[in-house]
């Protein structure tokens, strides 16, 4: 089919390839919680925040113990590997990258036939080394927010997928809607630091002056991407959790919110004669010319056209059809060739940020595997709800 909503697909042999490919890469702690959820939402969905069944006995017991394997495998390692604090995976330079762990070890505590961990206990020493061992802003409109690095204040737009996740399904998980609402008001807190207004769009780093750390006050790509897919993530909790009808407001800020990041980067979105790399966004979507900091990046332009289908359809929100035709307009360029122009025969996506160094351009991103499968299965399943 043609047209702005043509069904160009990746085949099962490629998708088998990328989910390869994720999963070897997962050796760092974000790169394995990102690489968890992805397995979660993707393969095992039932239990995914964004089933509405998803806190009920019946979709616990949707899948065994050895069918989800490759997560509690990964959360398993997490808490072996515990800190002499209790941060899962051990000492890593940022705190929220612990946190995104968490959601896989407080799944698997709830799974039946689950190996044998101090699966409770790691995930509540994880939290609270968020809530009161990790350092805060102490001053302006976003006193509160939680740090991203563990020893110093320095806010990361990343971090909205890492850290408010976890407190929303951990609250939706133990009964708790004040730590539930304290997702919220953590998104609120990062955002009134990092949103630029007249843009639309989040910068990426923001550190106080006395934590001697730097800025990035760019408009980087996969961070409005990491910002709009956690926000989902926590909306989904919400939505689908039993404070759902005492949410309400905070629901309509997520939304808004995401509504936000996706009005502003669609501004930017190259048409695919705009260069050899055409239809992909720039690692800074405002800087369009090709640069050691600035160069096409499928990886944040995959994330970005995930969390447009997922938002469609988990709340199908108005007036989204120049969003939806941009992101389909990125989709396709991904799929180009049924997958043989941006993946090559190991399934990697190409061209990719460098996971490690995000002003660096990379060769082997896991977390880029990870966005093509969500951006695969949250398409396929905006396709056969018929939103538009």
């Amino acid at each position: 089919m043609s047209g702005v909503f043509g069904w160009t697909t990746l085949n099962a042999t490629l998708l088998e390839k990328i989910k390869d490919r994720m999963i070897e890469g997962a050796t760092e702690s974000w790169k394995a919680g990102t690489c968890a959820e992805t397995l979660t939402e993707v393969y095992y969905p039932k239990v995914s925040v964004f089933n509405p069944e998803y806190l009920t006995s019946k979709s616990f017991s949707t899948y065994s113990a050895a069918d989800l394997t490759p997560v509690l495998s990964i959360a398993k390692f997490a808490v072996e590997s515990r800190s002499s604090k209790g941060m899962l995976w051990g000492p890593t330079g940022a705190a929220g990258d612990a946190g995104s762990l968490g959601v896989s070890v407080v799944l698997a505590n709830h799974t039946q036939g689950a190996p044998v961990e101090p699966w409770a206990a790691a995930a509540e020493t994880e939290l609270e080394l968020l809530l009161t061992g990790t350092p805060r802003l102490t001053f302006g409109h976003g006193a509160g927010a939680i740090s991203h690095r563990p020893d110093l204040v320095s806010l990361w737009s990343d971090s909205v997928y890492m850290v408010p996740p976890f407190l929303a399904y951990y609250a939706a998980v133990t009964g708790n809607i004040s730590l539930m609402r304290e997702a919220h008001t953590q998104i609120s807190l990062y955002r009134r630091v990092l949103y630029n207004q007249d843009a639309s769009l989040w910068t990426h780093i923001y550190s106080p002056a006395s934590s001697h750390y730097f800025n990035d006050t760019g408009f980087w790509c996969s961070g409005n991407g990491w910002a709009a897919a956690g926000m989902l993530r926590v909306l989904a909790t919400m939505k689908n959790s039993p404070y759902s009808s005492q949410l309400i407001p905070e629901q309509n800020d997520l939304s808004n919110w995401i509504t936000e990041i996706h009005t502003g980067m669609i501004k930017y979105l190259p048409f695919p004669s705009f260069n050899s790399s055409g239809g992909l966004f720039y690692n800074y979507v405002d800087q369009q010319v090709d640069s050691a900091i600035s160069f096409p990046d499928a990886s944040g332009t995959a994330l970005f056209a995930a969390s447009v289908y997922k938002h469609i359809t988990l709340m199908n929100p108005p007036g989204y059809m120049v969003i939806l035709a941009a992101a389909e307009r990125a989709r396709k360029t991904i799929y180009a060739n049924d997958g043989e122009i941006h993946f090559d025969g190991d399934g990697w996506l190409r061209p990719v940020v460098n996971p490690d160094s995000f002003q660096m351009a990379g060769r082997n991103s896991d977390e880029a595997q990870s966005f093509v499968l969500q951006l695969d299965y949250n398409w396929k399943e905006w396709k056969q709800r018929g939103l538009r």
